[in-house]
């Protein structure tokens, strides 16, 4: 991962392409996000999303192009698919959340009241503050998914990275997560997310990209009235209702 305080943008992506296992997942992909915009990544399975995320986590090796983000990759933000945490070990949803800024600061140094001040807000933000002493073990799967924000959340970051955040979670859980990430939007923070709810997508995203192994079109949703891309992206027949309930057909 390339980081620089420098950076114009909080990420720009140019001609990246990515190799797994011996086959290609991602050419020639071109991105960018801006502060204060909510962007939306979609494609059907196996199009590559997860795998661009990673990318510019520096977690996946690129073949080719270039990333560029405004902060290291410890600044950014990032809510996985499939999360890693150890949900058993004998931690309060404060002290799961306080271990991303653990991570961060390292074994030797110690929490300061600006890393309490940024978990508590963090827990406020995703409406866990009542549960903040309750092990993560006794959580629900929504309640984890907070808590997973949380953590993301307590880094301030500039750039927040989602990958599927929605799945799983029942609708006042997701009303409020996508409220939430549209706040932290307009308050300047750069937000891309990968999401399966198209509908939801086109009414909440300021810009979209479309991605099967490469972008097949970005631009504002009511920029991608056509249902040319949609069909192209999702393999669709042209009389495919779902071409209808997002307005394209």
């Amino acid at each position: 991962m390339t980081g620089t305080s420098e950076a114009r943008l909080p990420l720009e992506v140019s001609g990246l392409a990515v190799d797994l296992g011996g086959r290609t997942v991602l050419r020639d992909v071109d991105l960018q996000v801006r502060p204060g915009e909510l962007v939306g990544l979609i494609g059907p399975n196996g199009a590559g999303k997860t795998t661009l995320l990673r990318a510019v986590l520096g977690l996946t090796p690129r073949r080719a192009g270039t990333v560029t983000t405004a902060d290291p990759a410890p600044r950014v933000g990032y809510v996985p698919q499939r999360p890693e945490f150890a949900w058993e070990f004998p931690l309060t949803v404060r002290e799961a959340v306080m271990s991303a800024l653990t991570l961060r600061l390292g074994l030797i140094s110690r929490p300061r009241l600006e890393h309490q001040r940024a978990v508590e807000s963090a827990l406020g933000r995703v409406r866990m503050r009542g549960l903040a002493d309750r092990p993560v073990g006794e959580l629900s799967g929504g309640q984890r998914q907070r808590v997973l924000v949380a953590r993301a959340l307590a880094l301030s970051p500039r750039l927040l990275l989602l990958d599927e955040p929605f799945t799983g979670l029942d609708m006042p859980t997701q009303e409020m997560l996508g409220d939430l990430f549209r706040d932290l939007a307009d308050e300047g923070c750069a937000v891309l997310m990968t999401t399966h709810d198209l509908v939801a997508a086109r009414a909440q995203c300021d810009r979209l990209y479309l991605v099967a192994g490469t972008v097949i079109a970005s631009g504002a949703p009511e920029n991608l009235s056509s249902p040319e891309p949609w069909v192209r992206t999702f393999r669709l027949r042209e009389d495919n209702p779902l071409l209808a309930a997002l307005g394209v057909a």
